[in-house]
């Protein structure tokens, strides 16, 4: 969301400049992302919590600037001349449960025009469309006190009452945005004597919306239950700035105050006259339970003694209201904006970020118990420091996935979630390539094109009689260029190539060398997001631990990917089976070691770790190694077939190999290459 800073000083007398502001709210928990314009055009990027409703407007942030520099914050007081008369227009509350209160106000006689250019002026530099001076007033309060209002045409409401309750079946409403709605009797509504004329908490109705042939104004603000908001939003696929406030919780003592600042905009801008006292029917007291602080307890979690005096300022400047109880106790009466606030860690926690976290000493907490070891530590960490010495960084994203997304990178069943924040957040992710894919994504889409990164978290399959599984995994996404050592005279900039299938299993096989296996073999049994050529998974004594490659060409083009992306999965709760090899010192040989190179045409269908796995079950005593030196095609290599030079390493421990010894190791390894149907060049 957007904030204008120029607008802050309406509230409070900022001390300092917006650059430091934004530092320091930032600090203080209530982030600025970005800042743009300049002077009085200055604009906050916010990116307020779910949690902080209260801080989404100008006057939440202005009051969380007071506590911070501990200057006075402003009050908001409508100025109204007398009303005239009495209204006639009465409210009645069917769902006192889902509408605990309901404020209304009437204006007659009013001219409907454009707003006055500080207010359409404001509301175009937070990217909102003036539309017009009663509509304006409604937005403009919005902004300011984050207190969601409507205005609607009273010559419109029939029968003179407003009705606040379930929808009947088979009932319409066209909304604000010209869409014609179903609606059912799960939906709240405001509804004159004949028709629903609002959906509560999210929109208003077209049928009774304000236009250039408005004279008679009827204002309201109501308090709507949080939950019943975000269903019949969800329900409708209509995500409002005031159903994102009201899901949220709003000032239940806000309904007076907001419906005034709207009248007094109004009639500054379009005269008219203001017609009896505010309407304001509660039909159910929604208090918020006190709070005891205990001072011990917060010196306890905070680490520092913070002075009665202080914790004083900090919370009386934020709204609070403080009265001594027991021995260094308090009891906190909760303002009725700060409905985040249940608990005496809540309170705790606004002492230490309007402190400043930065202020307090870094200190060990105090334990007294027995330590006990965490399962798997060693081998936890010696991935981490094995992924970090390869390049790559640690990241973390959410475990909340869509359920396409649960069921294409994985068979198993997904646990879906009661209350999605959104679809593309519906389910518990069963694989964490879907998060490594859009982290990747989002560093190429911002120029950061050679990226290596790594997460460590669990995986969440719905297993036997609907019980949830939880399975350890390490994800790693790796894009870019390789950025190898100088050679040759070369810098690395120039020698840099393209990262490949090569590069991800070199990093494969340094997180598995230091288990304890058997057999460690690769084969091309991968899911099918992989690409079918340029991926393998590693099986460890019999059991998939991992697999890896190159994400499959139509995912990537589906993810708008660019260019080439690996990706790994390494599965956890199958590799801690197996235990850290013990370092063990091994002598340097003292005999000299022969090379041998064997050059052989093969079927493309031959593999070379169909190859390797022939030469390691000759049992040769002497054999130390055999690696692949190189691969050509073409010329006068056949088509179907590859040419491979690869080198065999022979060593004894006990002597220098002769001749006739070489040379039979070469006869039983030139035998095995010819048994899979290679031919030998010369």
């Amino acid at each position: 969301m957007k904030l204008s800073p120029h607008w802050l000083r309406d509230f409070v007398d900022l001390p300092v400049d917006y650059t430091r502001l934004a530092n320091e709210l930032t600090l203080a928990g209530v982030a600025v992302e970005g800042i743009s314009g300049e002077g009085d055009s200055t604009v906050f990027e916010m990116e307020i919590t779910t949690n902080r409703p209260d801080a989404m407007n100008h006057y939440g942030v202005a009051r969380e600037a007071s506590a911070l520099y501990d200057l006075p914050l402003k009050p908001i007081e409508p100025r109204l001349p007398l009303p005239q008369g009495k209204t006639d227009v009465t409210i009645d509350i069917q769902e006192p449960d889902l509408c605990p209160r309901f404020t209304a106000r009437e204006i007659r006689g009013v001219t409907i025009k454009p707003s006055p250019p500080h207010i359409a002026g404001r509301l175009q530099l937070l990217d909102q469309r003036p539309i017009s001076n009663a509509v304006d007033a409604t937005n403009y309060v919005l902004w300011e006190t984050g207190k969601p209002t409507h205005v609607f045409d009273l010559d419109l409401l029939e029968g003179g009452r407003l009705i606040i309750r379930k929808a009947r079946a088979g009932e319409t409403l066209k909304t604000l945005d010209g869409v014609e709605r179903k609606l059912s009797p799960d939906d709240l509504v405001v509804a004159d004597a004949k028709k629903p004329v609002g959906l509560a908490g999210v929109m208003g109705g077209f049928d009774s919306m304000i236009t250039e042939h408005t004279k008679n104004i009827l204002i309201e603000s109501a308090w709507w239950d949080p939950v019943t908001v975000r269903r019949m939003s969800k329900r409708h696929g209509l995500h409002t700035d005031a159903s994102h406030r009201f899901e949220r919780g709003a000032d239940f003592e806000s309904t007076i105050p907001s419906t005034n600042r709207v009248a007094e905009l109004i009639l500054a801008s379009g005269g008219g006259t203001l017609i009896g006292e505010v309407t304001d029917v509660v039909a159910r007291q929604l208090d918020l339970a006190p709070v005891e602080l205990d001072l011990r307890e917060a010196h306890r979690i905070l680490g520092e003694k913070l002075s009665p005096l202080e914790i004083s300022r900090i919370l009386t400047r934020l709204g609070f209201t403080m009265l001594p109880g027991g021995e260094d106790t308090y009891l906190v009466h909760i303002p009725s904006w700060r409905l985040d606030i249940e608990r005496e860690i809540d309170i705790i926690e606004e002492l230490a970020r309007l402190h400043g976290y930065d202020k307090f000493p870094n200190t060990l907490p105090a334990y007294s118990g027995e330590v006990r070891d965490v399962p798997d530590a060693l081998k936890d960490a010696r991935l981490r420091s094995t992924l970090l010495a390869l390049g790559y960084n640690e990241t973390i994203s959410l475990t909340f996935i869509s359920k396409d997304d649960a069921r294409r990178f994985s068979p198993a069943p997904e646990l879906d979630l009661a209350n999605p924040l959104s679809d593309e957040a519906s389910a518990m992710r069963t694989s964490m390539l879907p998060g490594m894919i859009n982290m990747l994504a989002y560093n190429l889409n911002r120029g950061t094109d050679n990226v290596r990164l790594f997460e460590a978290g669990n995986v969440f399959e719905a297993g036997p009689d609907s019980k949830a599984l939880q399975l350890k995994r390490i994800a790693l996404g790796a894009t870019g260029n390789v950025d190898p050592d100088v050679v040759r005279g070369l810098t690395a900039a120039a020698a840099s190539r393209p990262l490949s299938f090569f590069d991800l299993k070199g990093d494969i096989d340094a997180l598995l060398a230091p288990f304890s296996q058997w057999t460690l073999y690769y084969d091309a049994q991968t899911a099918g997001y992989y690409h079918p050529g340029r991926s393998a998974r590693a099986v460890l004594d019999g059991a998939t631990v991992a697999q890896f490659g190159q994400i499959h060409p139509d995912l990537a083009a589906a993810r708008k990917l660019r260019q080439d992306v690996f990706l790994a999965e390494l599965y956890l709760d199958r590799l801690f089976q197996h235990d850290l090899l013990q370092v063990r010192y091994d002598a340097l040989p003292r005999f000299p070691a022969v090379e041998r190179d064997f050059s052989f045409a093969f079927d493309d269908g031959v593999e070379f770790e169909t190859i390797h796995q022939s030469i390691s079950g000759l049992g040769i005593a002497e054999l130390r190694s055999f690696v692949p030196v190189e691969i050509f095609r073409g010329e006068k290599v056949a088509a179907g077939k590859y040419s491979i030079l690869m080198r065999v390493k022979l060593q004894s421990r006990e002597r220098t190999l002769r001749d006739d010894e070489v040379a039979r190791c070469s006869a039983q390894i030139t035998k095995a290459l010819e048994g899979l149907g290679g031919t030998q060049r010369t």
